[in-house]
């Protein structure tokens, strides 16, 4: 599992150059963003989708305990972070964590 290397930058600053060995690959706008993006019940969602490898939404829910529409809406926020990959396949679809472990590079 690859270690994602993390960094807030708002949304109004300048493209800044990050140089060095821990480059962020994924940047949030904000502290209070990253803290909700990655508390840790969502940390713990990834988890569960890398150990027991989920093959739909449905199975995922049952797992985790947590509402079907509930999971979508999570899964679909923390998809446009690249943490998490929804594959449809038919009507069903197939979550699979891209992280579980993560790196905060702050200032």
């Amino acid at each position: 599992m690859k270690r994602f290397v993390v960094g807030i930058r708002p949304t109004d600053a300048p493209e800044a150059t990050v140089s060095g060995k821990q480059v962020p690959t994924v940047w949030f706008p904000s502290m209070a963003t990253l803290a909700a993006v990655l508390s840790e019940d969502n940390r713990a969602l990834l988890r569960l989708i890398r150990q027991a490898k989920p093959k739909t939404m449905t199975e995922l829910a049952a797992l985790s305990g947590r509402q079907v529409p509930n999971l979508s809406r999570t899964l679909r926020m923390m998809e446009g972070y690249g943490l998490v990959a929804l594959t449809k396949n038919a009507r069903q679809t197939r979550p699979t964590a891209l992280a579980t472990e993560f790196l905060v590079v702050l200032d």
